[in-house]
């Protein structure tokens, strides 16, 4: 979330920059929640204040009754205020935790369409055949079943075999591999989180439209929908040291998504399903680092990609295209030789402090003072799109696919599918 301070501070920009990022956000009422707020915390303060010289005058020795009067009055003005405090809080955090982060002025404004494309990689030219798209190719050689995958768990779930598994397997250590040798540490990271989890990293959705995550009925546990979820809440209510930053993690997962209102959309085969493993990206930093190291991320995808030897494009997202925590995103795209067409690969975003500030994470500077750190994450590999990207664009006339010369080591020599 905002800092309260700059909310006041900058309440017209705050609320202009949340309904360009396509929130209804009612500034107002939360400065007055917050104003009242300040007021009765000021109150029940002096209460205690005065309590707590009562009860010293009266330390040792039987209280006068006039003592006792007072003590009497004080308890009962103060549980009244505490009551009303705690009203006006759960207003005020409830109106406080619906206000998205702010973006950076150079930010385009519009929806998708208003993103911009900052720079192109590789050969995007047509073929002298037509090149089959992943989901036929791959049916065809046995390695893609929806159909058993819809009569075990339903429409949108699959099973994956043969050198399919082998491909995924091999951009995964090759994802790895990079990742550790800049610093990132590898984690497996827990399936199920709860819901202040959920909250604090950004994930609860705005209306049943927009809903991704599964909930686990009876029970305060949710199904992540990326790595970066339980990533983001492991130093929740921690104080890192100054001298431990940046913390540089790289989480293995599934993920599990409802796509609810995602119909309609590009849909065909593995590209936008309900289960599939994502190798992310996530770092931890002090405020004045975190813009350097959002192009550090953005830089190790467009590696990755070079290595895989998949065209692709960075594209800097656009207002309305920005979801609540983030402050600045960059999409990978690939280029797919059969919608001639860019399609999203990868993402990494700048989320500053706003989930830091939800989930109470900061570090402890050299003079003793504490400040909250930036969080950026990162999609270095989704096993839904770069299967796709790899098949569509590495294709040859007889339907072979070529393994990249990064792949081969982690797929025993193999040099094509």
């Amino acid at each position: 979330m905002l800092d309260i301070r700059f909310i006041r501070e900058n309440a017209e920009k705050v609320a202009e920059q949340a309904k360009q990022k396509g929130y209804e956000v009612d500034i107002a009422p939360l400065l007055g929640f917050d104003e009242k707020r300040r007021e009765l915390q000021q109150k029940v303060d002096e209460l205690r204040r005065q309590r707590n010289e009562l009860s010293a005058a009266g330390q040792g020795q039987k209280p006068s009754s006039e003592q006792i009067e007072v003590g009497r009055r004080l308890k009962g003005e103060l549980s009244d205020l505490e009551h009303q405090l705690a009203s006006i809080d759960k207003e005020y955090e409830t109106l406080h935790a619906s206000v998205p982060n702010v973006f950076a002025d150079d930010t385009p404004l519009g929806g998708e369409e208003a993103s911009s494309e900052v720079k192109k990689w590789g050969e995007t030219s047509d073929r002298d055949f037509e090149v089959k798209d992943h989901l036929a190719w791959a049916e065809e050689r046995g390695l893609l079943d929806f159909e058993r995958g819809a009569k075990v768990a339903g429409a949108k779930f699959y099973y994956a075999k043969g050198s399919l598994v082998e491909l995924e397997l091999a951009v995964l250590q090759l994802g790895m591999k990079m990742a550790a040798e800049q610093g990132f540490i590898p984690f497996l990271v827990p399936h199920l989180v709860n819901s202040r989890v959920i909250d604090g990293a950004g994930f609860a959705a705005r209306s049943a439209e927009e809903q991704q995550i599964y909930k686990i009925e009876g029970e305060d546990l949710n199904l992540i929908a990326t790595a970066e979820i339980p990533l983001t809440g492991y130093h929740m209510d921690e104080i890192l040291a100054e001298a431990d930053l940046p913390r540089l993690y790289a989480g293995h997962s599934p993920s599990y998504r409802m796509e609810a209102g995602a119909y309609g959309k590009h849909s065909k085969g593995l590209y936008r399903v309900h289960q599939f493993n994502k190798l992310e990206l996530y770092v931890y930093c002090k405020p004045e680092e975190s813009e350097n190291w959002h192009q550090k991320m953005v830089a190790l995808e467009e590696e990755f990609c070079q290595k895989l030897e998949i065209p692709y494009r960075v594209v800097r997202i656009a207002a309305g295209d920005l979801g609540a925590p983030a402050y600045k995103k960059f999409d990978m795209e690939y280029w797919s030789p059969v919608d001639k067409s860019y399609r999203e690969l990868m993402s990494c975003s700048n989320v500053t402090d706003y989930q830091a500030r939800r989930l109470n994470i900061r570090y402890k500077k050299t003079d003793g003072s504490t400040r909250f750190v930036h969080t950026l994450n990162g999609t270095l590999a989704a096993m839904s799109r770069i299967p796709i990207a790899l098949i569509e664009n590495r294709q040859d006339r007889e339907g072979s696919v070529s393994i990249p010369a990064a792949l081969q080591p982690f797929m025993s020599g193999k040099t094509a599918l």
